[in-house]
């Protein structure tokens, strides 16, 4: 038996570099290493299974793939390294330096073999090379992680075009403090001509004036490196001020070696760029006190899970907090989260969104991970840094959605990244994710959690001289409104104060009419015409996101506008219906011909957009989505679209290839993208010539014709337009109540930090979920932020 196993053992390899090795986490649950009986990792491809009898997901895997071979990894805290009296004391610290704390010293390692043909741990030995390649490698936690950080700063033509005009090492005395004022920490070194300015003042607690920026201003010389951050590897925080973003230097042992500087000699003292916005964005907490300053109350239990913060990560954990008080998503992903893993038809769960889907849900809603910190918890929660008169309140560990986060960002440049992110663009791209998912995996297409957010608007365009009307329906999974800033003055700190605005007021003027100049295809010349939008149909689940920032020197600015919302939190949306084509009015032609079908755009507002540096086809974009009436609504609309993947194709003018039945044929490259979705080459060319050749409108066209095998010909528009299945509800009345909220503290959506308050049940009890910290939240500051939130989410009565 034994030359057996060994025999078999013998045929395995250790994990190559390139691969996840998921040693930390059930990769279908949050059962860890830390756990009693710890993570089966399979020997054969590495993924990571739970032990426990209710979930058994190590024994799942093993049966479903046949892997016989798994390592059992228990990680262990280490007894405290105290010092005993007749110890010698730790050697004195000579110098100042960062030092990051290895895992290895801090806990220690069991494992055992485990052999899934007995289902039991094998009296053989792993073999030692299998163990330290499966201890040694990367987790996919980290891999992943440090992959986002990586793939966030890269060189730039100035960075690798440096020529460093050296004029000899430059003395350690000049290399003390700021050439131009005394200033010895935040100072960086131009790589062009060793000249030492200080930075900018960040983050509130870094001191600068800015003489570092001056220099470049002065000689335009690009790129300067941080002094305190270089480490022997050759790394450093480099920042070019002519892109005006961090890089790196490919060359940067060279380049300070002309100066002097030996890499391989110098130790890191001061921290980085990228920790020093991570603890800035920690900063911005949300009080976890009442009035009084008495500890908010920590809540355990079902539907009361925290989700620890990976790093800029809490965006995520607001919206997931929010879709898993909703019963669709209960009943979707948790409900039946036992009967995903035998239907998947991936290989790894960590590669499946149902799965990772079905791991939150189980993670969040089970109540299994919901419970109070112990003083040895081996993995404490990162930026826990409140203090409190005793006795403070205990938190709870939370879970960490790591591999969650890996592949729900895997290929996107922003959400892949681990930057601080717009929660409502996150929600956007989950639920586009999340709709793919679902349709590749083939079961359960009838049961869409997402649908509960859909509806329609209905778009209205009046001709201010014939009087002919052109209807249209958008679906939309949110609705966005603008909201009007109106300052009142300034409180004892110089903050600006602004108005209190109603919600009805911002729903008005969202769902209200405009003028715009428009080309006729009646008249056949420009007049002005009247554009409206009302709503066709409504959802089960309502967001409102509120566009609360202003354009600043032409940067978006958060403005913190409080928002009144409806007495009781009930919203009433009878008044916003749409009727579609009224008596008596006459629809514009659908063909207006080549001419017509070429859209004018505002000059004035093309000239500064393009004076800003925008391409001329954004510009014309931007105008065209937001009526074609100023820059300053077109500069929101590219600040929001700038990731769209299609911001630079050419626009598809109306009416082009209508007429003939169908749009223009889609190329391989654009049709392969859609199969490897699950749909059929066929459905993915119907679909692309439907929505003339745009992606993103092929796969919600796909979406809404799930019965359309792509056999038949591509209908026209008109046919188009009828055959369009209607989402949401537009039965009257259309009443919603407040069930959720997600607010939002800092200068920007991309910086800052994110939290969700969640009604429980009926009640007017609120739950407020900060990260991993969860508490019963009192009613005076649920009064307060509801005002100031950034997303509403109210479900229909």
């Amino acid at each position: 038996m034994a030359s057996n196993i060994t025999a078999e053992l013998a045929k395995l390899s250790p994990p190559k570099l390139s691969q996840s090795v998921h040693r930390e986490e059930c990769t279908q649950c949050f059962d860890n290493q830390d756990t009693e009986h710890g993570v089966d990792v399979c020997l054969h491809c590495f993924n990571g299974g739970c032990l426990s009898t209710e979930r058994h997901h190590a024994r799942d895997h093993a049966t479903k793939t046949g892997h016989r071979f798994a390592l059992n990894v228990r990680r262990r805290l280490k007894p405290s390294n105290r010092r005993g009296d007749d110890e010698e004391p730790p050697a004195k610290m000579t110098k100042l330096a960062i030092v990051e704390e290895r895992e290895e010293d801090k806990y220690e390692f069991l494992t055992a073999l485990r052999d899934w043909q007995t289902g039991s741990l094998s009296p053989e030995p792993a073999p030692k090379h299998l163990v330290d390649g499966v201890l040694t490698a990367m987790s996919s936690a980290r891999q992943s992680e440090v992959k986002a950080w990586e793939e966030e700063i890269v060189a730039c033509e100035h960075t690798l075009m440096l020529q460093p005009e050296s004029m000899g090492p430059i003395e350690a005395a000049g290399l003390a403090h700021c050439k131009q004022c005394d200033l010895k920490e935040n100072l960086w070194l131009c790589l062009t001509c060793g000249s030492l300015g200080c930075g900018r003042q960040l983050y509130g607690g870094l001191g600068g004036n800015g003489h570092g920026l001056s220099h470049y201003q002065e000689t335009r010389h690009p790129v300067a490196v941080k002094l305190g951050t270089i480490t022997p590897e050759g790394n450093a925080d480099l920042y070019c001020y002519t892109c005006d973003d961090a890089k790196v230097d490919p060359e940067l042992r060279s380049h300070l070696a002309a100066f002097g500087i030996n890499v391989a000699a110098q130790t890191k003292t001061e921290k980085s760029m990228t920790e020093l916005q991570l603890e800035h964005n920690l900063r911005f907490d949300f009080s976890l006190t009442d009035e009084s300053g008495k500890a908010l109350e920590p809540v355990f239990g079902p539907g009361l899970t925290g989700l620890a913060n990976l790093g800029n990560s809490c965006y995520m954990a607001s919206v997931l907090q929010t879709l898993f008080t909703l019963p669709a998503f209960q009943s979707r992903y948790y409900e039946p989260a036992a009967l995903h893993w035998a239907l998947c038809i991936e290989s790894l769960p960590a590669s499946c969104l149902e799965c990772q889907m079905v791991k939150i849900a189980d993670g969040l809603c089970s109540g299994r991970y919901s419970v109070p910190r112990t003083k040895d918890e081996t993995t404490p929660a990162a930026g826990d840094n409140l203090q409190h008169d005793s006795p403070a309140p205990v938190f709870q560990e939370g879970v960490r959605p790591a591999s969650f986060k890996a592949l729900v960002g895997k290929g996107h440049e922003e959400f892949a990244s681990m930057r601080q992110q717009d929660a409502e663009e996150f929600l956007a791209h989950l639920l586009t994710s999340m709709r793919r998912a679902q349709h590749a995996q083939v079961a359960n297409v009838s049961r869409d959690a997402t649908q509960v957010f859909a509806f329609e608007v209905e778009q209205r365009l009046q001709c201010g001289k014939c009087g002919g009307v052109r209807y249209r329906t958008d679906a939309q999974d949110a609705l966005s409104v603008p909201v009007p800033a109106r300052t009142k003055g300034t409180d004892e700190d110089g903050k600006t104060l602004y108005e209190d605005i109603q919600l009805t007021e911002c729903l008005d003027t969202a769902l209200g009419s405009e003028q715009l100049n428009y080309r006729c295809p009646k008249c056949d010349t420009d007049v002005q015409a009247v554009r409206g939008s009302r709503l066709a149909t409504f959802p089960d689940v309502l967001v409102v996101h509120a566009k609360k920032f202003t354009l600043v020197n032409w940067v978006p600015t958060k403005v913190d506008v409080p928002v009144i919302l409806p007495d009781g939190d009930v919203l009433v949306l009878d008044g916003y219906k749409g009727d579609g084509l009224r008596e008596g009015e006459v629809a514009l032609p659908e063909d207006a011909g080549a001419a017509s079908a070429q859209p004018t755009f505002n000059a004035d507002a093309m000239a500064m957009l393009a004076g800003m540096g925008f391409p001329e086809i954004r510009c014309q974009k931007a105008l065209l989505a937001t009526g074609n009436e100023n820059a300053e609504a077109a500069m929101e609309w590219l600040f929001a679209h700038m990731d769209d993947p299609d911001i630079d194709a050419p626009i598809q003018t109306p009416g082009a290839g209508a007429s003939a039945g169908a749009g223009p044929e889609p190329s391989a490259e654009q049709v392969a993208m859609l199969s490897d979705m699950g749909f059929t080459s066929a459905q993915a060319s119907k679909a692309l010539r439907e929505t003339g050749g745009n992606p993103e409108r092929a796969i919600e066209w796909l979406f809404s014709h799930p019965d359309d095998d792509g056999s038949a010909p591509a209908a026209s528009s008109s046919q188009a337009a009828v055959e369009k299945k209607q989402v949401g509800d537009p039965a009257l009345p259309a009443k919603y109540r407040l069930r959720a909220f997600v607010s939002h503290k800092g200068p920007s959506v991309h910086s800052g930090h994110y939290v969700a308050h969640i009604r429980q049940g009926d009640s007017d009890d609120w739950v407020l979920f900060n990260d991993e910290k969860v508490v019963k939240a009192d009613q005076e500051s649920v009064k307060s932020l509801k005002a100031l939130a950034y997303m509403w989410v109210w479900e229909r009565v």
